[in-house]
């Protein structure tokens, strides 16, 4: 094993140069920056943005400005770490915040990054996918996978937002990102059919058996059935191993969108929980409750709906500060795109 590797001071400054100006450079003295060994160099920060320091921003960009000048009213988070004008909060997960008022409509469009909506406040806001009208409630997941077209719409009263996790610093960083704009869809769906074909888990439409599988069956995953099933997986977990769920293909079984995973933890009253290394880059969001998460040593106090970024290969703890209520988290990674480059691991 090479301890030490040569530099670029040891170099003759004409043979450097030489190699610059034909647009070439020694691998040598870059090596271990770019395949360190034990542990990848990490830019990401754990940070938190409090919703309570965010909220009112987004707010007053309502007022700012309308939807036509904004296409999307979005307050973008930013991991310091990773540069404020990248918008990332990890190296492959974009986050933003966007606000749709009452009678606005956010116009329909498909673009090639994976993107989901996870809902934090307001009623009467509704997604269309491929012509399914899907509610939004807070903690409902609804998926607007690559090349399908969506667009937001509000028919209630007062503001709905709700958080964006999009795949775009990868895709942007492959020289594949855009977009294409088009006229309204015609809901041909207005009941959102497809989660009450897939409510019950281990249960799926007859027909799928006989068709070939779907890419995205079920687009809508609402909170309420979530919550209720990590609720009933409380009483069964044992002490000290985290309740938590994945969101997943009901046909397959398998992740719901190519390159970021979606899933669910429950902190039981009390619980101090110290979750399983990773290879993967996460961003949790707080759906109910409070209490503190402590990433690679940096402690983040935490309430409801706010939203923390971990890096990869995290050290993460999260405990409740209740003694008496659960508290439950939202988590976005990109464990599925590991999976895919065949390096994904869980360290113990």
């Amino acid at each position: 094993m090479s301890s030490e590797l040569g530099s670029v001071a040891d170099l003759p400054a004409e043979y450097y140069q030489g190699l610059v100006s034909r647009n070439t450079l020694p691998l040598w003295p870059s090596l271990r920056a770019v395949l360190p060994y034990g542990k990848p160099n990490r830019r990401t920060r754990p940070i938190l943005w409090r919703y309570a320091d965010v909220r009112p921003d987004l707010i007053r960009a309502g007022e700012l400005t309308p939807i036509e000048k904004a296409e999307r009213r979005v307050i973008v988070l930013c991991n310091p770490g990773l540069g404020i004008e990248n918008m990332q909060v990890t190296p492959t997960i974009y986050i933003g915040l966007q606000l749709i008022l009452p009678g606005e409509t956010a116009p329909n469009h498909r673009h090639t990054p994976s993107a989901v909506r996870f809902a934090i406040e307001g009623s009467g806001g509704f997604t269309v996918v491929r012509g399914e009208k899907l509610p939004m409630e807070k903690g409902d997941l609804i998926l607007t996978p690559p090349g399908l077209w969506h667009e937001h719409g509000h028919e209630g009263t007062g503001p709905v937002i709700w958080l964006d996790a999009l795949d775009l610093p990868l895709v942007y960083g492959i020289d594949a990102s855009y977009a294409i704009e088009a006229k309204p869809q015609q809901v041909t769906d207005p009941g959102n059919a497809s989660a009450a074909r897939f409510a019950q888990g281990g249960v799926i439409p007859y027909g799928s058996l006989a068709r070939q599988r779907a890419d995205y069956p079920l687009l809508r995953f609402p909170w309420r059935g979530v919550r209720r099933v990590l609720a009933d997986m409380a009483g069964t977990t044992p002490p000290h191993e985290a309740v938590h769920v994945a969101y997943v293909n009901p046909e397959t079984g398998r992740e719901c969108l190519p390159t970021l995973g979606f899933s669910a933890l429950m902190l039981r009253p009390g619980e101090d929980l110290a979750l399983r290394r990773r290879s993967a880059s996460a961003v949790l969001h707080v759906v109910e409750g409070g209490g503190t998460a402590v990433v690679d040593g940096v402690s983040l106090p935490f309430g409801e709906s706010d939203t923390l970024a971990a890096p990869t290969h995290a050290q993460i703890r999260l405990a409740n500060a209740s003694a008496k209520s659960p508290a439950f988290l939202f988590m976005v990674d990109d464990a599925p795109l590991h999976r895919k480059l065949g390096f994904y691991e869980v360290f113990d």
